[in-house]
């Protein structure tokens, strides 16, 4: 059984006619109305506008005769103007009647349909024969139902519209024309024409068409759209873009490395969109009640009217409108709703904060989570060695230290050669060129500078023993501390230390306190060895840790900690980390705006910040919240409100009740669905 994405009745497949192809998927729908909501949402708008222009003015002239004036044509013009409300701005209940008995199903317009023909075909045989039906006339009840449900589908729609503004934002971002470079020309191409490989001109101002690599030119981007990062960024030769963010002030040049759905903005728009769409495991309960709701609910229609008549003595008229009240406050809108409308907002409030969630489940996952295995390299830290400390052993300065160790430097590709350089221009240091350099396989680099100065830079075992001597307490402090310590020597002599360290990411600490407090249980778990994952965890106030961890080993805490009954979060880069961020009960990859679609977990975080993850976990716990809110509202609504529409109150208000009740019935299913979308609209405020 497939689901209907829009009111979230199931829909059997094999018999379904009713279908929409989106990107690669095909989704099936129980009504034309909820595929016309689907693909053309602001057409279903403006059709439901129009209905309303005709029902309501019609309706109220019905009401005034009904009550008010009493002609002796009266009736006439009743049925007349009842008729117009019925089968105009009633029609989409009887299409989707029909697309129900097409689908050999039954779905929220069946009961609609059913319940105001029955109120307004009793009333045009009263008016047309009224020696044969003898007896009240009730086109005001058919046509109070009937637009008071339609104003109640168009404030949904409109909240709905709100709710999936985001979505209509992230697909706007993509321009429709990009400046295609050909030999000496500039032509203006429709983004659908633009292929992989192509040059593009991008203008101060002009959105990036598309996910590329700067080939020349350097300019400000502004991300936020996509990855929710405020401070714009400096792009430079060789650098990616991401489709959709907008150059601010340089021209760039670019190729284009992905187009269409393989973009990051086109991922993150079918994320949000399948999100909301997508099921969890609460719902799952709801939709096998919705799926033989209907027919139950006419069933009950039926007994209760013809129980009250044939036992109970009242007249038809009134038999009548116990099974139309039945059948209209039973609709199981909100029901159907509950889900897909929290899903859709919450999806979209974490894409706001650059952080995508995959799917329904993921939501619920989330808010189960106990336990959280963190990663260290690149998710806890920056991935890449910065130097901490420089100690000068024989009277040289500082910046003298790390002149010479970013000249012996200037050649080498490595990791720990490019933090030094890094480090010798933040502090203004000149740096030339040796006249010679060497490396020493496993040990270090030995250089010459233009002075003749042998500089040598490394490991212990670059040094002779005895040089090591007075500095090797200091060299078991540092390593001790979890850093990388590298010797620096001029002409035999050693002049100093510097030492060098991954680096914790801003927002760890702050990650991993926000973690504590919440009652997780927090583990470290890392490749590195365990005076380095020991430092780290020192520094981030961790007290579970796992060092010199392969990917089988995470795989193995993640199935151990599951065996004791937790539900795990794995955090993690999404590379090494990919086996345990699939066996984790929730899999967080930290990862980048462009290779978004590649991440192995549910959770995508595009700022790589850890701190998102504590959002992602908070907000999964706060749309739960939500849902449970809204199916307890909608279940409620139906138990509490079927019983009064089939009789309850007849024996202290007797049957006069239902001279309004099949009204606030209208009034009340109307009102259901409205309250189920602005509950869950209360997500859009959401905050940490």
């Amino acid at each position: 059984m497939a689901t209907d994405p829009i009111c979230g009745m199931q829909v059997d497949e094999s018999s379904s006619t009713i279908t929409s192809m989106h990107g690669n998927e095909k989704y099936y729908f129980c009504s034309t109305s909820c595929k016309l909501q689907f693909e053309k949402p602001e057409r279903e708008i403006r059709e439901l506008k129009t209905a309303l222009l005709v029902s309501w003015p019609l309706t109220v002239v019905v009401a005034i005769l009904t009550y008010t004036v009493s002609l002796d044509f009266s009736v006439y013009i009743m049925l007349v103007l009842a008729t117009v409300v019925q089968f105009y701005s009633g029609r989409r209940f009887y299409a989707g009647l029909v697309d129900a008995i097409k689908n050999r199903s039954a779905n929220m317009d069946t009961l609609i349909a059913i319940g105001t023909s029955a109120a307004w075909s009793y009333s045009a045989m009263v008016a047309l024969f009224p020696s044969i039906f003898p007896g009240g006339i009730y086109f005001d009840t058919s046509t109070i139902i009937i637009s008071l449900i339609l104003t109640g589908t168009y404030m949904q729609r409109l909240a709905e519209a709100k709710a999936s503004n985001a979505v209509s934002l992230l697909i706007a971002l993509q321009p429709k024309i990009a400046h295609r470079i050909l030999g000496n020309k500039i032509v203006d191409t429709d983004i659908e024409q633009i292929r992989k490989g192509d040059i593009l001109l991008v203008k101060p101002g002009e959105k990036i068409p598309t996910d590329s690599e700067v080939i020349m030119g350097r300019s400000s981007v502004d991300e936020s759209m996509i990855t929710g990062e405020s401070i714009p960024l400096t792009k430079k030769k060789g650098d990616i873009v991401i489709g959709g963010t907008t150059n601010l002030t340089g021209s760039l040049r670019i190729k284009a490395n992905k187009i269409g759905q393989d973009t990051a903005l086109a991922q993150i728009t079918k994320i949000v969109q399948d999100t909301a769409s997508s099921k969890v495991p609460v719902q799952r309960l709801a939709d096998r009640i919705a799926s033989f709701f209907v027919p139950i609910v006419v069933f009950i229609g039926i007994i209760s009217s013809l129980a009250w008549h044939f036992i109970g003595g009242v007249e038809t008229n009134i038999s009548i409108l116990i099974f139309v009240s039945v059948l209209i406050i039973a609709c199981p809108c909100a029901l159907g709703i509950a889900t897909p409308a929290a899903l859709l907002v919450a999806s979209e409030r974490a894409a706001k904060e650059g952080i995508l969630i995959k799917s329904g489940d993921d939501f619920q996952k989330a808010s189960k989570v106990d336990s959280i295995l963190l990663d260290k390299t690149g998710t806890v830290t920056n991935g890449r060695p910065e130097v901490t400390d420089i100690i000068s052993v024989s009277g040289y300065s500082k910046r003298d230290i790390v002149k010479f160790a970013a000249v012996a430097e200037t050649n080498s590709e490595h990791i720990i050669a490019n933090a030094i350089i890094k480090k010798a221009k933040e502090l203004k240091v000149r740096i030339g060129s040796p006249k010679s350099f060497a490396y020493a396989q496993g040990s270090g680099v030995i250089a010459v500078d233009r002075n003749g100065n042998k500089i040598m830079v490394g490991n212990r075992s670059l040094f002779d023993r005895k040089q090591l001597t007075q500095i090797e307490s200091r060299l078991i402090e540092l390593e001790g501390d979890g850093k990388t310590a590298v010797v620096i020597g001029i002409n035999n002599r050693i002049i100093g230390l510097i030492a060098l360290s991954d680096t914790l990411k801003k927002d760890s600490k702050k990650a991993v306190d926000a973690f504590r407090k919440e009652g997780y249980d927090v583990w470290l778990i890392t490749g590195d060895n365990e005076s380095v994952a020991n430092s780290v965890a020192n520094k981030l106030g961790i007290k579970n840790v796992i060092s010199n961890a392969k990917p089988i080993d995470k795989m193995n805490k993640i199935k151990q900690l599951q065996k004791e009954g937790k539900v795990v979060a794995m955090i993690g880069d999404g590379m090494n980390d990919a086996p345990a961020l699939t066996k984790a009960d929730v899999g967080i990859a930290i990862g980048s705006g462009t290779d978004i679609a590649m991440q192995s977990g549910s959770i995508v975080l595009v700022k790589n910040s850890v701190f998102d993850a504590f959002i992602a976990l908070k907000l999964g716990k706060k749309t739960m919240s939500k849902i449970r809110q809204n199916l307890f509202w909608a279940f409620g609504y139906n138990i509490i409100l079927i019983p009064i529409a089939a009789g309850a109150l007849i024996p202290f208000f007797t049957v006069s009740i239902y001279g309004v009740l099949p009204m606030l019935a209208a009034f009340a299913m109307a009102f259901s669905s409205v309250t189920v979308v602005s509950n869950s609209l209360l997500l859009r405020r959401f905050k940490i």
